[in-house]
């Protein structure tokens, strides 16, 4: 089928409804159609291990699963049995269930860097939770964000920095400054021109580049230096990296992380975890002003629990992350040969650690295109292949990286003749996709 046969009907009409009665036409601006090609953004019936189905009735591969959550695959079966078990006993009670304390042994367990933790049901709950205690810890008001990891919230303090501030006050956004990844001098002169007001410095510890030795070692001391709390975001790099993260595979140790994503294989958990010293100033067995740390109704949901316990024994008994990596090689290696060989080596081009993958698309003089990227984007919907990134999931056998390598090569073709033409115009199909963070719709 070529893209310009590839018709999706029923996931136009689904899309037009979800418009009618939820902003944006999706929960979360990444997954809205604006980040498709025009007509084609596949509303999803249901999924299986790396597999997908839309409404009108196609099968994709998929990457990028649930924003990289769903590493595992769909419908995983020790998840799906962990959670089924729980369904017939609650949900949510008056006090404290059991399962919160073997949750909480089983992270510590997976992540031994920390002393104590706490759940919730998103990464921006806690990455906030992490901004408050820093701030309560340090007496400082100011956050240090690092101005090249794209998300860490969706909360002021983090989202008065993008192009879509609107409805958050000056005066909130001006206590957040940034230093740029990778540059240990930056920093210390950011820290030292914000000298005593800096109450944490939060950034993802790898991203599509892997650190500089001694980095996050150099970013440890002058955290230490400066009296400001380190925090690691590892949304992404949690149980992808390692079992126990980034900081587990660096060896350099925050004084808080984030967790969340792979956690739960889909369903809806994240973690908030450090030292103890920090952590018990949103507790009770302490002398000091407390902390609203963390106080969420559906926080520690039974089944959500179970399979956070499920993902993390997974991972640890069956080598997940190291598949990860593997599975990631060996798609990068295919993508990177089928496009050289069509001649666009050049222009698209896999980056990133093996086990999270994105790719770029670039026009004739090398710059990022959104407009090659929604040639790209439905030249592979056309193939079956649904891909926002190439982040794998554990669920792909090698049937299905051969048929997104042949996706593509026959992606690729088109993008010659493009290149060639110094116009993807006519290949698009319409309106070319969007940046998520933009200040207009």
């Amino acid at each position: 089928m070529t893209a310009d046969d590839f018709e999706l009907p029923r996931s136009r009409a689904a899309n037009e409804r979800l418009h009618a009665l939820v902003p944006g036409g999706a929960h979360t601006y990444a997954k809205g159609d604006d980040q498709y090609p025009e007509h084609l953004a596949p509303v999803i019936s249901h999924g299986h291990g790396a597999h997908v189905w839309d409404v009108d009735g196609n099968r994709y591969v998929e990457y990028g699963s649930g924003l990289r959550a769903v590493s595992l695959g769909h419908a995983h079966p020790r998840v799906t049995e962990a959670v089924r078990h729980e369904l017939d006993r609650g949900s949510n009670f008056a006090r404290p269930s059991i399962l919160e304390l073997e949750a909480a042994e089983r992270f510590l367990a997976t992540v031994p860097t920390a002393e104590m933790v706490k759940f919730a049901k998103n990464g921006s709950d806690v990455t906030t939770a992490a901004v408050r205690l820093a701030r309560a810890a340090t007496g400082r008001s100011r956050v240090a964000i690092c101005a090249d990891h794209p998300f860490f919230s969706t909360d002021d303090w983090f989202i008065g920095t993008t192009p879509m501030d609107a409805g958050i006050p000056a005066a909130i956004t001006d206590l957040t400054v940034s230093f740029p990844y990778g540059d240990l001098a930056a920093t210390e002169e950011l820290l030292t021109r914000h000298r005593g007001e800096i109450a944490c410095l939060i950034l993802e510890p790898a991203g599509h580049a892997e650190p500089a030795p001694g980095y996050l070692a150099g970013l440890r001391e002058l955290a230490d230096r400066h009296g400001c709390v380190l925090v690691f975001d590892e949304m992404i790099t949690g149980l992808r990296w390692s079992e126990a993260g980034a900081q587990g595979l660096y060896g350099v140790v925050p004084d808080l992380s984030t967790f969340g994503k792979a956690l739960g294989n889909g369903f809806a958990v994240s973690a908030l975890a450090g030292r103890r010293d920090l952590m018990e100033r949103g507790g009770l067995r302490h002398a000091g002003d407390r902390v609203f740390l963390l106080s969420t109704t559906h926080g520690a949901e039974t089944h959500a629990l179970a399979a956070a316990m499920a993902v993390q024994t997974t991972y640890v008994e069956e080598g997940i992350s190291a598949r990860l990596h593997a599975l990631g090689e060996q798609l990068a290696a295919g993508v990177r040969e089928a496009s050289a060989g069509m001649g666009t080596g050049e222009h698209v081009v896999v980056r990133g650690r093996a086990s999270n993958l994105v790719f770029a698309t670039l026009d004739e003089h090398g710059r990022p295109s959104q407009e090659y990227r929604t040639l790209f984007l439905r030249q592979l919907l056309a193939g079956g292949v649904l891909a926002p990134s190439f982040v794998v999931s554990s669920a792909l056998t090698d049937a299905d990286i051969a048929q997104t390598v042949e996706a593509v090569a026959a992606a690729c073709a088109v993008y010659r003749k493009a290149l060639d033409a110094g116009d993807p115009t006519p290949w698009m199909g319409g309106r070319p996709v969007k940046p998520v963070f933009r200040r207009r719709a």
